[in-house]
């Protein structure tokens, strides 16, 4: 006995699977285009008129009939994979799941035309109306009290012409969020859909303009470092990534790892370039199935907080994900978070991929001298403030853009001058040159500044330690009230009549020291024997025994020349206890 109950399903359901949950123009974008790869179209066309206010997508599909409009296309839950079939006639992976995505194109705009055929058939098609559909929400209706309405071709009249098969939808009255994006559609359709740059059989235009490769030149050129997982070289924005000159970007090693992923991360110059320039979309790490983008920022589920991650975009192709079992969340914007699959791909990115992409972005931008990550142990927090320091003091002699323009145009003259007397005399024993040995290229000073690097950053700590321990036990020596000993007053005296000699040498009458009294003339030997010179056993612990080992290690930095890494280790060492010293001196243990 059959009970004769069925569901009757209310409107608001279509709240509840579309219009609420789908606010990204990627995702509107991705449900028409997926829509058309699985049709096995090889073109689509979208149309934008800002000033009319609305969207246009339309492809060379297969298209539809009555009974497919009405029992697959508006059948909510319908899915092309029924019965195991996975690809499409022409054996295209189909990207379409759910059947659900459909319902984001209810959030684009107030009203949606559709018209759709089969070859040698006539275009059947209807209209949504959102306002229509939140009247009959507010009236309580279900959906078989909802009809919709009647399509006029007419809408249609200048995208019709040669268009044997296929469907075209046009988007009325776009909301505000997808119009205040229009100016970078281009850019993510390039970024976002790259099966479109990478099969030729499937072509997307923009306002009859094909959409390639070039519209990604920007962030080409922003591009500082870049990585490889696995394998990606038949992607248009790696070949264009690994093409460019090593001179504007740094290549990173590939990272293989076990699972069958392919990607790219790539670090920018500064965080800014990742804004989507004109709007408000940020790049970021994103993973992508069967072509499709699924889950934007991924690494959010294992970011770390680091400064470095702030600089990083990237694309993680993984298939396999896209299986028998579905592990796709309701809205289709993401992955269930505890899916296996992903979980196991998120351990691999947080423990394999990020840490050498961290250590590897570290030491080249260091090696670019600029700033590396403050997070990273490589580098103490003291030496990546002394690096800053030395990086920014090198730009004074390494930025010269005026000097490099002219001594390209001087050479490139010469060149010409040269040739034009080979040709002129090919018996001329002499050709005169013109170079002026006295100038240096900026190529070579930079060569020069680099190798002053790693010396410059261990002395400019070095510098600013000493001085903070001799001025402390100048505040100290002054506090306590300590006296000079004969030998400091002595050494006071003798280092007071070279200044006078050195000013009268330079013809000035300046004051020099700010402070002039007399233990500022008084050098970490001297200092230390008047606060810590006890007898004995004691002796060998003083910081008038350490600072005796300091001395000629110190000298030697105080007078900026570059010291041996025995020194630096000495040095270092000899500080560690002055300052272990200093600290019992000062507070007692």
């Amino acid at each position: 006995m059959t009970s004769g109950f069925h569901f009757n399903i209310s409107l608001t359901v279509l709240n509840s699977l579309g219009r609420d949950l789908y606010r990204s123009v990627n995702t509107i974008l991705g449900e028409a285009i997926s829509n058309s790869w699985d049709a096995d179209a090889h073109n689509i066309h979208i149309y934008i008129d800002r000033d009319a206010n609305y969207l246009i997508i339309k492809d060379d599909g297969i298209g539809m009939n009555a009974d497919d409009f009405q029992n697959k296309f508006l059948k909510i839950g319908y899915s092309k994979r029924n019965g195991g079939q996975n690809n499409s006639p022409e054996g295209r992976p189909y990207i379409g799941r759910k059947g659900i995505g459909k319902l984001a194109l209810l959030s684009c705009s107030e009203k949606i035309h559709i018209i759709t055929k089969k070859q040698d058939t006539n275009y059947i098609g209807a209209v949504i109306d959102n306002t229509q559909i939140d009247q009959d929400i507010n009236a309580d209706r279900d959906t078989n009290q909802h009809t919709l309405g009647q399509v006029d071709i007419d809408n249609f009249k200048n995208y019709v012409n040669n268009h044997n098969h296929g469907t075209i939808i046009k988007f009325e009255n776009l909301n505000t969020g997808i119009r205040n994006q229009i100016e970078f559609f281009r850019k993510v359709i390039a970024l976002y859909y790259r099966f479109s740059l990478i099969d030729n059989d499937f072509n997307i235009y923009l306002n009859n303009n094909l959409i390639t490769s070039e519209e990604l030149n920007d962030l080409v050129d922003d591009t500082q470092i870049f990585w490889m997982i696995n394998d990606l070289r038949e992607d248009p924005l790696v070949t264009k990534l690994l093409n460019k000159d090593t001179s504007q970007i740094k290549i990173g090693n590939d990272i293989p790892v076990r699972l069958s992923i392919k990607g790219f991360i790539a670090s920018v110059e500064k965080p800014s370039m990742l804004k989507m320039r004109g709007v408000g979309e940020k790049l970021t790490i994103d993973l992508f199935v069967n072509g499709r983008l699924r889950e934007k920022d991924i690494l959010r589920h294992i970011t770390s907080n680091r400064l470095y991650e702030n600089y990083l975009y990237g694309q993680i192709h993984f298939d396999e994900l896209d299986d028998e079992k579905d592990r796709f969340t309701s809205s289709r914007e993401g992955i269930k978070a505890d899916d296996e699959k992903f979980v196991e791909l998120l351990d691999i990115l947080n423990k394999k991929v990020m840490p050498k992409i961290a250590d590897e972005r570290d030491e080249i931008r260091l090696g670019l001298r600029e700033d590396g990550d403050p997070d990273n142990p490589r580098k103490t927090p003291k030496q990546r403030k002394a690096q800053s320091l030395y990086n920014e003091v090198a730009k004074d002699y390494t930025n010269n853009d005026n000097f490099d323009k002219e001594n390209e145009e001087n050479e490139e003259n010469e060149n010409n001058s040269s040739n034009e007397n080979l040709n002129k005399n090919s018996d001329s024993s002499e050709i005169t040159n013109s170079n002026n040995d006295s100038t240096v290229t900026t190529n070579c000073i930079k060569d020069w500044v680099g190798e002053l690097s790693e010396d410059a950053i261990f002395n400019v700590e070095s510098y600013t330690e000493c001085f903070v321990a001799e001025n402390l036990i100048r505040k100290y020596i002054s506090e306590k009230a300590i006296s000079l000993s004969p030998e400091a007053q002595r050494e006071c005296s003798n280092m007071k009549k070279k200044e006078i000699d050195s000013k009268t040498s330079a013809g000035i009458s300046i004051d020099i020291r700010r402070n002039p009294t007399d233990d500022c003339y008084l050098d970490m030997s001297n200092l230390a024997n008047l606060v810590d010179k006890p007898q004995g056993r004691d002796y060998e612990v003083s910081l008038s025994k350490k600072a005796k080992e300091y001395k000629p290690v110190r000298d030697a930095v105080m007078h900026t020349s570059l010291i041996t890494d025995e020194a630096k280790r000495k040095l270092t060492s000899v500080y560690d206890d002055i300052k272990a010293r200093l600290k019992k001196l000062f507070y007692g243990y």
